[in-house]
């Protein structure tokens, strides 16, 4: 089913005809908003037309014309071999410019050292990076036998470890398919990982609720994570507990998730609150709207 908009006689569209100006251009920025995003969710591969039409629920002439718009801009380019549509140049250098505002290591550094102070485990803080997944941070907690499962700097293909688990966990089932295939051959190396089993630990970690990496790990040790999810509910990082197995209880990994519950709470809200444009204000450090924490 197409969005009422397209649709003159909709009830919906009309009660907009009086603000029409206004309302045709939030509508505009809207949906060239929608299109970056579900653009981003496919950065590798990128989208067929056809794709982008299903998945944004749009008419195919907006789409398209939409489409074009943003490729005019730089905003969006097309392979010319596919005819996939992928993020444009224009996205990376405005990226290099927004990342001194949002150096996800300096935003989540509190919550890290919060949760290494309530658990006394190691955290890792990890991205996405295309098909990998980037540790960006580590804090450790005062137990004195310590799980460095996992290095700052370190990359692995995505879904290896509770971090790259966490990411996948939300993903659409053919953005999880794509990710799976491509790596594939580099699985064995993580304890033997083999897609199969991958799959089954992400529909076991679904299951749960949070990711939980109990056998393809260092020996000895065990991770639990979850995601952290943007103003539209796509996962950006991970935060991740590791410990020795002895203390990962069933009863402590639900105390632990409780923790990173609180602190992933606090995360997705003040970076709802950082990127709405009311916010950004010169001279305001983004970063200094992470240091409270949670409540509870």
């Amino acid at each position: 089913m197409k969005r009422n908009a397209e649709n003159p006689a909709d009830p919906a569209r009309a009660e907009t005809r009086p603000a029409r100006s206004a309302g045709r251009g939030t509508q505009s920025i809207q949906r060239a908003s929608l299109l970056l995003r579900l653009l981003a969710s496919r950065s590798h591969a990128g989208m067929r037309l056809s794709e982008v039409v299903k998945d944004s629920e749009l008419e195919h002439p907006t789409v398209h014309r939409m489409l074009k718009g943003l490729m005019a801009e730089g905003l969006v380019m097309q392979d010319p071999m596919t005819r996939c549509y992928l993020l444009g140049p224009l996205v990376f250098e405005l990226g290099l410019a927004a990342a001194p505002q949002f150096n996800l290591p300096d935003i989540f550094r509190p919550s890290l050292a919060r949760i290494a102070d309530k658990s006394g485990d190691t955290v890792f803080l990890t991205a996405r990076s295309g098909n990998d997944s980037v540790c960006l941070d580590r804090k450790e907690g005062s137990f004195p036998i310590k799980t460095f499962t996992l290095e700052v700097g370190a990359r692995r293909p995505l879904g290896a470890g509770a971090g790259g688990l966490a990411l996948l966990m939300l993903l659409p089932e053919q953005v999880v398919d794509k990710i799976v295939r491509t790596n594939a051959g580099r699985f064995g190396s993580y304890n033997n990982l083999t897609v199969p089993l991958l799959l089954r630990a992400l529909d076991r970690s679904r299951k749960l609720g949070y990711a939980l990496n109990d056998t393809h790990n260092t020996a000895g040790a065990v991770t639990l994570g979850l995601p952290c999810v943007n103003r539209y509910g796509d996962p950006f990082a991970a935060i991740s507990i590791g410990a020795i197995s002895s203390r990962m209880t069933e009863e402590r990994q639900k105390e632990l998730v409780s923790i990173l519950r609180k602190e992933v709470r606090v995360i997705e809200t003040a970076m709802r609150e950082a990127t709405r444009p009311q916010a950004f204000r010169v001279g305001f450090p983004i970063s200094g709207m992470f240091n409270h924490g949670s409540k509870a």
